[in-house]
């Protein structure tokens, strides 16, 4: 089929950022957008599970995939016009995440720089509203191009219809019926730029800028990243691989009074967001290692690879700091990849 390779019984080792071993009954690989119709209607593929997948930074494979993996490779940055000092950009599914970034602050836009080294395509962005030091990126999208498959047809959702939340959207919701193709932002020519986060005003300070541009603060959570977080080119890993927990006024109330060294952050509908990798500090399994799982000892939000790890080791691995976050602090983790099958 043109502009679209497929394999049968394909391995997934390269094809997931924390480097676990498993294999996919079939694997498409899609240039052409337009194939992706005469693609999922082929006999052999009918009725099989599907999986949209981008670099593979944000999921788990605890065993085989029993079913169709379709990685889109449609790349491209396209303006499409200005308005009220916004860019528009329509930017393919396949394209590079960090790419993209780089890409505005060449051109001198405003909106994406707090997301700068964040691993993944640009089709992957929206399924769980990546963020990063007090952004996220649904603040930045315009719209977002699919394939429906419970209506079977092309589809452009507005931002309102994609169910944005803390590293959610309807995209993450339901999975099976979504396949990203593209997305589109808009992005200011200026504007106010987001320091609320203390490690960037830190790091600005450190780096000597008193009046800083979209580029430095690129720079700045660029160098606090190269810190903080391990390399998935280094040792596999999906970077955090738990959210920061959300609890209602009263059990951080309770909390406060209990651990009052724990972080806690207000939010706008009331609740109060926990800091994870705090309480993964705090029960000691920072640095923890089982055989080849591990949590980084560079940040408690890591789980990693050290070589020859499982799928299902290191899921056993994040269920037994899960309960143990529980256990102590009756506050139940969730897990930002989607863990798989």
């Amino acid at each position: 089929m043109p502009g679209c390779t497929l394999i049968e019984d394909a391995p997934l080792e390269a094809h997931n950022t924390l480097r676990v071993r498993a294999r996919s009954a079939w694997l498409a690989e899609l240039a052409d957008i337009g194939a992706l119709p005469h693609l999922l209607d082929l006999p052999a593929l009918r009725g099989l599970p599907l999986l949209a997948l981008g670099t593979g930074s944000n999921v788990l494979f605890t065993a085989d995939w029993p079913g169709l993996i379709v990685q889109l490779r449609n790349s491209g940055i396209e303006p499409m016009g200005e308005a009220s000092g916004n860019v528009i950009l329509r930017v393919g599914a396949g394209e590079s995440w960090d790419a993209l970034v780089r890409w505005t602050l060449a051109h001198e836009l405003v909106g994406l720089e707090n997301l700068i080294l964040i691993p993944g395509t640009v089709g992957a962005a929206p399924i769980q509203n990546i963020g990063a030091y007090g952004v996220e990126v649904a603040r930045s999208i315009l719209s977002v191009e699919a394939w429906d498959r419970a209506h079977e047809c092309f589809i452009e959702l507005p931002a309102a219809d994609c169910a944005f939340g803390y590293r959610d959207s309807c995209f993450r919701r339901a999975p099976a019926r979504w396949i990203i193709t593209a997305v589109r932002f808009k992005l200011a020519r200026s504007g106010a730029l987001h320091l609320d986060y203390a490690d960037i005003r830190e790091e600005l300070a450190r780096m000597r800028i008193e009046q800083p541009r979209a580029v430095h603060v690129a720079e700045a959570v660029l160098r606090l990243r190269t810190r903080k977080l391990p390399d998935p080119a280094l040792i596999g890993n999906a970077g955090s691989f738990f959210k920061n927990p959300q609890v209602d006024a009263a059990c951080a109330a309770t909390l406060r009074a209990r651990e009052p060294g724990l972080p806690q952050w207000p939010q706008v509908d009331g609740s109060v967001k926990l800091s994870a990798a705090w309480m993964i500090e705090a029960i000691g399994y920072k640095g923890l290692r089982e055989g080849d799982a591990g949590i980084s000892e560079r940040h408690a939000l890591v789980l990693v690879n050290h070589g020859l790890a499982s799928g299902a080791q290191l899921w056993a691995l994040a269920v037994r700091v899960r309960d143990a976050v529980r256990t102590r602090f009756g506050v139940l983790l969730e897990a930002e990849p989607r863990v798989l099958p």
